[in-house]
């Protein structure tokens, strides 16, 4: 990473800017002058005095962000850090992320948030903390919401768990709004997932391993719908992977509800099937679904109803992961390999074009987290990430940044790369 002073001039040369708000393009150089954009236009390459970088085949956007990722700081820096995730986040071509608060202690107060701000202040990526919805997380008693708004932080969730209480939940749609806040929901009844580890169905019979029926899914989105129908209130669903679930959604969206969600790309590229050799990296909550169930994610990807497309990027440590199917945490890695997944998966089978894709991991997170877009225009501050659509490359785990191997995808070659990202002052550049 390179820190850009006022005075330094750096020119991505022979790329395509595209604007992902109206699906323009346009083939330029851009020049960057420390923190800003100095000139969008065609260079003279002999007469450029400042650094050159190529990036032929190469499209320029305004920076990623993942609106759903665990840094693990505090309390697990064995798994994971502020720097190490942000230098995660950085090689999948993000310039921020949206940090949980399922900590140790968990983020529900200040302090916590000043840390946070403090850890990432010399970081290229942006790190959004959001807070936990009840103190401790114990779904009792909310937070105080006004402090914590007034600290910065962009939305609140208890993730990881369901806030199980209906008057808490209400009262915490209630509070939220009057600082515009978004609440994000794990949405899972405990009382039916309880003790499952996969998806509930065939497949869970054939290998044996209890399962968690997509009814513990549905039963909580149906319910928050009803407290939002009641309360008011901006209400989002994280990591959707029911098609019930999503036509719920759909139906909310009909009737003007501030509701939203997001999908993961493992839910959108792997299925219970793969679950044969009982490979723990496959194992995260929401559990995979049945291919047919899958088919109606991606449905409700291309019609718009689930807005944006997050990693859920979940770090566990080698040892944790490393033992029997039931006994291994939930969760993989998806920072780094996100971007891939989804032009592999989604933009070369069909489902939304590159520029659709991209919009829901860079422009819809930041609206619905109320975050500033980026504008890619002269004299704007330069908050870009730079992707090479056609590249492809094969995952390597052991030479991720992330402190975490717990991913999926290792040995999978994938379309779609990485070749920079701008943003603070400060560059990265993929070797």
């Amino acid at each position: 990473m390179k820190t850009l002073r006022k005075s330094d001039l750096v020119c991505l040369r022979n790329g395509e800017v595209v604007d992902l708000i109206h699906s323009r393009r346009q083939k330029a150089d851009i020049v960057i002058r420390g923190e800003k954009i100095d000139s969008i236009g065609t260079i003279n390459e002999s007469e450029f005095r400042g650094e050159i970088i190529d990036i032929s085949n190469c499209i320029i956007v305004a920076g990623l962000v993942d609106m759903h990722v665990h840094l693990r700081e505090p309390g697990r820096e064995d798994e994971e850090t502020v720097e190490s995730g942000c230098a995660a986040a950085m090689a999948g071509g993000f310039t921020g992320v949206a940090a949980m608060p399922n900590t140790d202690p968990p983020c529900d107060n200040q302090e916590i948030v000043n840390f946070l701000f403090d850890r990432a202040r010399s970081q290229l990526v942006d790190v959004y903390p959001v807070a936990a919805i009840t103190k401790e997380r114990a779904g009792k008693e909310i937070t105080e919401m006004g402090e914590l708004a007034k600290a910065g932080v962009v939305a609140f969730s208890d993730d990881g768990a369901s806030v199980a209480d209906s008057g808490v939940m209400r009262r915490a749609l209630e509070y939220a709004s009057m600082y515009e806040t978004v609440i994000i929901d794990h949405s899972e009844e405990l009382a039916l997932a309880a003790g499952g580890h996969m998806n509930e169905g065939v497949m869970s019979t054939r290998l044996g391993v209890a399962g968690i029926p997509t009814t513990a899914e549905d039963v909580m989105v149906a319910r928050n719908i009803g407290l939002l129908r009641f309360s008011g209130g901006f209400l989002h669903i994280a990591h959707i992977s029911s098609d019930k679930s999503v036509e719920m959604v759909r139906r909310a969206k009909d009737e003007h509800l501030s509701i939203s969600c997001e999908v993961t790309p493992h839910h959108l590229m792997f299925s219970d099937e793969d679950l044969i050799q009982y490979d723990t990296n496959l194992k995260m909550n929401p559990p995979l679904r049945p291919p047919a169930i899958i088919e109606r994610l991606k449905a409700g990807l291309a019609d718009g109803t689930i807005d944006v497309i997050a990693s859920d990027h979940a770090p566990h440590s080698i040892e944790e992961k490393d033992v029997e199917f039931d006994a291994a945490p939930f969760g993989i890695t998806g920072l780094e390999t996100m971007v891939g997944v989804i032009i592999t998966e989604i933009v070369n089978s069909g489902i939304l074009s590159l520029e659709e894709a991209l919009y829901k991991m860079s422009i819809a997170p930041r609206k619905l987290l109320r975050l500033d877009v980026p504008e890619i225009k002269e004299g704007k501050r330069a908050n870009l990430s730079v992707i090479e659509p056609s590249k492809t490359w094969t995952v390597d785990a052991g030479r991720q940044k992330s402190l975490s191997r717990n991913t999926p995808y290792d040995g999978m070659e994938l379309t779609g790369g990485i070749r920079a990202v701008i943003n603070r002052g400060k560059l990265w550049q993929a070797l």
